[in-house]
């Protein structure tokens, strides 16, 4: 039936004396057409009933075939709207359904800044965007009438192949195979199940694997096996063209010949970039975390403030994905991270410019349902209080270049009243928590809330799971479609101000060439073998520490606890920068705890920064007839011609007055602090290598992290002396963020509580 149909039998319904559709849940009209698709008619007298179920066929019949939908997102949440998540060993049982199946013409544009797992062990080797997340939605968008089509399959052996190429796409080894034939056995994988042509190719391209010299290398770290079939691709597609590999070039063909081969169709899946790039989140305290992976498990206990984006070069988005976004009817945001999904494919111009272009389409956001631990565990500028789905539009305004306007009008919200309280107990007690429904709140800023039962029955019924039900949410968005004309007309939303959130570094080291600088530094370094691949790691991990902060170190050393030369008095690191040899010194028996020796390097290798700063230093004790008052602290600083650091002589002298250093007025290299006799003290090159460490992971330094927690505190004004501890430790942090990781440009932003206000 087509929509105008559909449209004449809701009038009839809005119209009549008493609507029947005041049978049907929901606030408004939509809400309620919606429920009607999702749960058909209420019981009742047929004579209230039957107009309803005459409704509920129609938006059954509504044909969405020809209708181009494009749909933004990262990882989990739009492989599940697209098609079930793709990861789950539970897809195989029911893998053609979702978005794919009512909306064909379905192309999903991915988020490539993910680093983590075996996306992060690729990125140390190639100059590739992150591939774990196109793999991911790629094996979703497979579908039932297309595989049939191409290859003149039964629905039984279409399925048959949907499980082989999930085994195939999913497989990780953590021990490099022998062989591919290894590699298959141990993975259970028979590529004859697969059609002839499929098999042929996909067999090609695992063959490559082991025989090209450039490939094969990456067989040796641990890796997800669908990320190396989609690296075979582009290195294949790549060769075709001759020259040397353009690896960024070369995955936008290379990913839609794969996807065609897999019965997805060439648009199915597309990156929103080719050039290498990463996430950067700063923290309302002044810290700023480089890395998806990173930002994910930083835990600052504090509010996100702001979400960048740093391209290694201009961005190129694929033209291919302009076109689409320029013609579709429907643009859809899928759930998933607020930080790591949406906001970095809209900081890109083109996209975001390409979007607001289209000024046809119905645009959606599908909201979140629960929090993301640090993400949207404490909403800014709201005293620590939970997120609301306002918070989540308000982290879109303030993140997006332009803010939301013109991107979305629509925000569907996936109702829980349904949901028993026994398993939002049980979520509750293992820490997770919705993300609440402000409704009111989320009309007052000019936007559309629908509450839609779009959670999977299945999934709560079998696993005492809540999640977004791929096929329920396809039947909501092709409800709200067949009614669109229902919807308001699109309201004014302000436009902010750029707040040039996208970072192009016309001359950005990927993370491959980082990594391999790194590596070649470490061998030019005095340390014993067994450290060199932990040190890589760590280097790695951080993404923070400059290649500079290196150059003044001569390599590491462990010393056996025995000659260990070091006084504990002041703290228990068992680690120093030694500026006589510039070596990095670390008691031996650390070496056997992870943990503790990350930390031990890291304050280490920050202490290194200050080099050979300090000429002398002596604690002298303050006494009087009563006894002693306490103790002044001295550091006699190095000429400058003499001094061998990587700190400059400014922001060494401003480092020192930020630790309570104060400097002699008679002599400008001579600095004291006056210790009172109950106060504990940490002496400034020491606080250097914690607050170094405490910045890149605040789980390393638990001594930093509590004098830090003043920056977490609403500080009353009437308490002087809390405002000025508060105002020291953030300039403490913004001197790190600024002049020794590198982030001068960036500011905290203005709080943004009301469209009205921006």
């Amino acid at each position: 039936m087509a929509n105008q149909a559909v449209n004449r039998l809701l009038t009839e319904l809005v119209e009549s004396g008493f609507s029947p559709l005041d049978l049907v849940a929901g606030r408004d009209l939509v809400e309620k057409v919606v429920e009607l698709a999702l749960a058909g008619p209420p019981p009742g007298p047929p004579a209230l009933t039957d107009g309803l179920a005459r409704l509920a066929a129609g938006l059954e019949e509504v044909d969405t075939a020809d209708l181009k939908v494009v749909v933004f997102g990262g990882g989990t949440g739009l492989s599940n709207l697209v098609g079930g998540d793709s990861r789950h060993p539970d897809w195989p049982e029911d893998p053609f359904r979702g978005l794919k199946e009512l909306f064909p013409q379905t192309s999903a544009v991915v988020c490539i800044t993910d680093d983590g797992g075996s996306t992060g062990e690729l990125l140390k080797d190639l100059d590739l965007v992150a591939l774990g997340d196109l793999r991911h939605v790629l094996l979703s968008s497979i579908r039932l009438r297309r595989l049939q089509s191409q290859y003149r399959l039964s629905e039984k052996r279409c399925r048959q192949v949907a499980t082989v190429l999930h085994h195939l796409f999913n497989h990780r080894f953590t021990m490099p195979p022998a062989d591919l034939n290894s590699l298959l056995g141990q993975a259970g994988i028979d590529l004859t199940v697969l059609p002839a042509r499929m098999h042929k190719r996909l067999r090609a391209l695992l063959v490559g694997l082991f025989e090209d010299p450039e490939l094969w290398p990456l067989l040796l770290r641990p890796h997800c096996l669908g990320n190396l079939l989609l690296v075979s691709a582009v290195s294949a597609s790549a060769e075709a063209g001759g020259g040397e590999v353009d690896w960024s070039a070369a995955l936008p063909g290379a990913l839609a010949d794969l996807a065609e081969l897999l019965g997805a169709g060439a648009d199915a899946v597309l990156p929103c970039c080719t050039t290498p790039s990463q996430l950067k989140l700063l923290y309302a305290n002044g810290v700023m975390v480089t890395g998806e992976y990173k930002a994910g498990h930083a835990r600052r206990g504090c509010p996100v403030e702001r979400a960048f984006v740093a391209t290694c070069g201009k961005p190129m988005v694929p033209g291919r994905v302009l076109e689409l976004i320029g013609a579709a009817d429907l643009i859809i945001y899928a759930p998933g991270s607020l930080y790591t999904s949406i906001i970095p494919i809209l900081q890109l111009p083109a996209i975001v410019g390409a979007i607001r272009a289209n000024s046809t389409a119905l645009k959606l956001l599908v909201t979140n349902l629960w929090v993301q631990k640090g993400e949207t565990d404490l909403a800014p500028h709201a005293g620590g209080r939970r997120f609301h789905v306002s918070d989540l539009l308000a982290a879109y305004q303030r993140n997006i270049p332009g803010g939301i306007s013109g991107l979305f009008q629509e925000v569907v919200v996936m109702g829980l009243h349904d949901i028993p309280g026994s398993i939002l107990q049980s979520y509750a007690l293992e820490g997770k928590v919705p993300i609440y429904f402000d409704r009111e709140r989320v009309a007052s800023l000019r936007l559309l809330p629908l509450e839609c039962r779009i959670y999977s029955a299945q999934a709560l019924e079998k696993r005492r799971v809540v999640q977004h039900d791929p096929v329920a949410l396809a039947k909501a968005i092709r409800a709200i479609w067949a009614v669109r004309e229902r919807l308001a007309p699109p309201s004014s939303v302000p436009v902010i101000a750029d707040p040039l959130l996208l970072r192009v570094n016309p001359h950005g080291q990927t993370p491959a060439r980082r990594y391999a600088a790194l590596e070649a530094r470490l061998r030019e370094l005095v340390i014993e073998p067994a450290l060199h691949q932990g040190l890589a790691e760590i280097l790695w991990r951080h993404q923070d520490i400059a290649q500079t902060h290196l150059e003044n170190l001569a390599g590491l050393v462990l010393v056996d606890p025995q000659e260990w030369p070091r006084s504990q008095e002041w703290d228990r690191i068992f680690s120093f920068y030694d500026p006589t040899d510039r070596l990095i010194k670390i008691r031996a028996d650390i070496f056997a705890e992870p943990d503790r020796f990350e930390l031990a390097f890291l304050v280490a290798l920050g202490e290194s920064l200050l080099g050979n700063y300090a000429a002398a230093k002596e604690m002298q004790p303050v006494v009087d007839e009563t006894g002693l008052l306490g103790r002044v602290f001295r550091v006699t600083l190095r000429p400058l011609a003499e001094r061998q650091a990587w700190l400059g002589d400014a922001d060494l002298h401003d480092y020192l007055r930020l630790a309570r250093m104060s400097r002699s007025e008679r002599n400008p290299l001579v600095y004291t602090r006056l210790v009172s006799g109950a106060e504990g003290f940490t002496p400034p090159g020491l606080l250097f290598g914690l607050v170094y460490a405490w910045y890149l992971d605040n789980r390393f330094a638990p001594h930093i992290e509590y004098k830090m927690a003043i920056l977490r505190m609403e500080v009353p004004d009437m308490i002087p002396e809390q405002v000025k501890v508060g105002g020291r430790r953030r300039l403490l942090v913004d001197f790190f963020r600024r002049r020794v990781f590198g982030f001068a440009d960036v500011e905290l932003g203005p709080e943004i509580s009301d469209w009205n206000e921006t």
